[in-house]
């Protein structure tokens, strides 16, 4: 059967499992958009505003879904405008598939229209880069593409298409199906290894992170965290996988780190590291264990064998896979110690962490987001993107066993309504919340027309207090009283979403928020809440007007 290679690719991928996509039209993939108009309900294209919230949508559906998630965008200034999304994608370690359309491959290195060297433009933002110069070799690319996406430390992948190589026929035809996958697995004498090293140990802590958790590995791990009596913290923006009620969590180790969960890792003798990079954001600045070579014993388990030793030496490295590992650990005998107290000093800590002050603000965060601990569904899905308003759902929310967090460790704006989106196109019976802060919200709001056009709309709770809060912040530490760049004036973001065909509505105090937010919820066409903050309130627990007095005081005293 002859086919042309826009055709054989589409069909790849329905091959090989895909049933979302994400993208902006471009002429440079027009075999491609055809071949897509024959997939309807066994391929959708969701139609996109930006090829960086679309970027955004894919990276976030990865994260979510474990599948790669996947983007279609025209070349040159899609690509670039897309890249936000591949840079999200690899710092999470969520598998996704972008696909680029390029200039024909008789016009290629005369910089034709909108021509790009993708190899060199993502060849380190994403684990391949790949251009297709041979129709017949679709199959294989698509192939390796998407293993590569998924295994080891899963990641991004992009794939270049040249336009004659979508429109020339190919008598190739597509591969049955994903390879089976199987996890590397710990062998017995490096979990006799582990146990024997978590024996011995005074102030032992489990660390995880990482997207590719089959549903009940995590279960297993926490099951000989709490016959243990081991302390457990997440990385950065993933306290979503472990149950946030069991006695041995004991918060998040990643921006805004509080004191309790540092000194749990910085005087820890052994450290139990799950299928997590040691990140900055998660070592405080790589300060929490030294470079190379930690004080504190560390056991780095990972699927990548490239994670292991890259940046801290490890006193035992296991290559395995989080889910092959958590079943080794489930089987493992539980590890008795004399640390009870450590434990319950961490848990102690994370518990009182909310306890907070009233806010100087006419909308209160830390009572709302109390409510919103009671009364949202065990399933619920929380999406944010970048700033300071992002305390709320990463550190005030306790996440059960079914609930989940779609946060960027890239520190990304702009991330958290596409992420929303595109939890509502993969679970459209899920309430998805999406945290957003007015400047955060602007990077991206126009994604609300795909959630109109998609019926994928969510809940957002814009919190708008006219101002780049993180870097105001900022402002205020190192240059208090010099106020540049960070005043925003903003439109009417009821009237603005309103015109998506959201229910929206100004809520003005904290008191009007428990009514506000039920009539979010019965809204069938998604909601946005126009949340009055004060800039005052900038932090849980110290107001702008505090910061700026001590910068100014330590100033005066210098």
């Amino acid at each position: 059967m002859q086919r042309n290679g826009g055709q054989l690719l589409v069909e790849c991928l329905l091959a090989l499992g895909a049933t979302k996509s994400f993208g902006v039209p471009g002429e440079s993939y027009l075999a491609v958009l055809d071949a897509l108009h024959d997939t309807a309900g066994r391929l959708d294209y969701i139609l996109c505003r930006n090829e960086g919230g679309a970027a955004f949508m894919a990276a976030a559906y990865g994260k979510l879904t474990g599948l790669p998630g996947i983007c279609f965008v025209t070349r040159g200034p899609g690509a670039t405008n897309a890249s936000i999304g591949v840079h999200t994608a690899m710092q999470d370690s969520a598998p996704m598939l972008l696909f680029v359309g390029q200039v024909g491959t008789d016009m290629k290195g005369r910089e034709a229209f909108q021509e790009v060297d993708y190899k060199a433009v993502f060849g380190t933002m994403a684990k391949w880069a790949v251009e297709i110069d041979d129709v017949d070799r679709i199959p294989e690319i698509m192939s390796r593409a998407w293993t590569m996406a998924v295994s080891g430390r899963p990641g991004p992948v992009v794939i270049a298409l040249p336009e004659d190589m979508l429109t020339c026929l190919t008598g190739a035809e597509p591969l049955a199906g994903p390879i089976e996958l199987s996890e590397p697995a710990p062998s017995a004498s490096a979990m006799q290894r582990l146990r024997e090293m978590l024996a011995g140990a005074t102030r032992p802590v489990i660390m995880y992170g990482g997207c590719n958790w089959s549903e009940g590995s995590m279960a297993a791990v926490q099951r000989f965290a709490e016959a243990s009596d081991i302390p457990v913290v997440s990385v950065f923006r993933y306290q979503d996988q472990y149950d946030n009620a069991s006695s041995t969590y004991c918060g998040e180790a990643g921006v805004g780190m509080v004191a309790s969960v540092k000194e749990l890792l910085r005087a820890a003798d052994v450290v139990l590291a799950i299928n997590n990079r040691f990140g900055e954001n998660s070592t405080d600045g790589y300060t929490l264990f030294q470079v190379p070579q930690p004080r504190q014993q560390i056991v780095h388990v990972h699927g990548s064998d490239l994670e292991i030793g890259k940046v801290y030496r490890p006193a035992l490295g296991i290559h395995a896979g989080p889910n092959a590992f958590a079943e080794a650990l489930g089987a493992l005998e539980p590890v008795k110690g004399g640390w009870a107290e450590w434990r319950a000093e961490g848990r102690l800590a994370y518990e009182k962490g909310f306890d907070l002050p009233d806010l100087p603000s006419p909308v209160d965060m830390g009572k709302v987001t109390a409510l919103l601990n009671d009364i949202l569904p065990d399933d619920v899905i929380l999406t944010n993107g970048a700033g300071n308003f992002t305390v709320w759902p990463n550190k005030f929310f306790r996440f059960g066993p079914k609930a989940r967090l779609l946060a960027p460790q890239s520190g990304a704006m702009g991330y958290g309504v596409p992420a929303a989106v595109a939890a509502k196109v993969a679970h459209p019976e899920r309430t998805v919340v999406c945290f957003a802060g007015d400047g955060d919200f602007q990077m991206n709001c126009q994604e609300l027309a795909t959630a109109l056009q998609h019926d994928a709309q969510p809940i957002i709770l814009l919190l708008n207090n006219g101002i780049y809060g993180t870097i105001r912040a900022h402002q205020e530490r190192h240059y208090p009283a010099r106020v540049s760049g960070t005043t925003m004036i903003n439109p009417d973001f009821v009237a603005l979403a309103k015109s998506y065909g959201f229910h929206a509505e100004r809520v003005g105090s904290t008191a009007d928020f428990p009514a506000a937010f039920e009539r979010a919820r019965a809204s069938r066409t998604g909601a946005l809440l126009d949340l009055d903050i004060s800039p005052e309130a900038l932090t849980p627990r110290q107001t702008l007007s505090q910061m700026r007095e001590a910068a100014l005081s330590a100033k005066e005293t210098a």
